[in-house]
């Protein structure tokens, strides 16, 4: 752990402890006895240690982690799972059969600019306080549902994602079709 994660962790343990005192569940007056720590303290610990741990995370230059594909039980989608970081994966020719991404307090980048999409292919994705980003080729149609809860899908492909088939000179483009379920979180999908 680096040290800015256990400075914020203690600052939101004391904002904590302080605020059992004042609902009674422990005592410990004798700690506490000036009359500006009675709301003001608390809410500032529990702030500066969110921060600290925030802006840990946010500055820190590995931010992501570039990891090799993990290819699902089925032998062809692969599943990711980011809690608490940032993971990168990038497609440099490989076939692509779909994908589950689950993003909680975290985020997944995915470039699939590379990838080869010969049918339509489906993105499910899961967001609980993270969020995922999404570079996808510019030969594809991009058909988007999202269920959101204070989040939402961006979709900046130049294609509108409501089921319309573009049609190219050998036929049809293959569609992309985008399922994100957002809790105070966020999809950005673009070429």
């Amino acid at each position: 752990m680096k040290a800015r994660t256990i400075i914020g962790i203690l600052l939101i343990v004391a904002g904590a402890w302080k605020l059992a005192n004042l609902w009674g569940i422990i005592e410990n007056d004798w700690l506490w006895r000036q009359p500006w720590t009675a709301y003001i303290a608390p809410a500032a610990l529990i702030y500066l240690g969110a921060m600290a741990i925030v802006n840990s995370y946010r500055r820190d230059p590995d931010q992501w982690l570039q990891r090799p594909l993990p290819i699902g039980e089925d032998g062809k989608r692969i599943c990711c799972s980011v809690r608490y970081g940032g993971d990168e994966y990038i497609y440099r020719g490989e076939p692509f059969h779909g994908a589950r991404l689950d993003a909680f307090c975290g985020g997944i980048r995915m470039d699939l600019r590379e990838a080869t999409i010969t049918e339509d292919e489906e993105i499910e994705i899961h967001t609980f306080c993270g969020g995922v980003e999404l570079i996808v080729p510019q030969t594809v149609n991009v058909v988007v549902k999202s269920r959101s809860f204070i989040g939402g899908v961006g979709n900046k492909t130049g294609f509108i994602g409501n089921g319309k088939m573009i049609i190219d000179n050998n036929g049809t483009v293959p569609r992309l079709h985008i399922v994100a379920d957002n809790f105070m979180g966020g999809v950005e999908i673009k070429n």
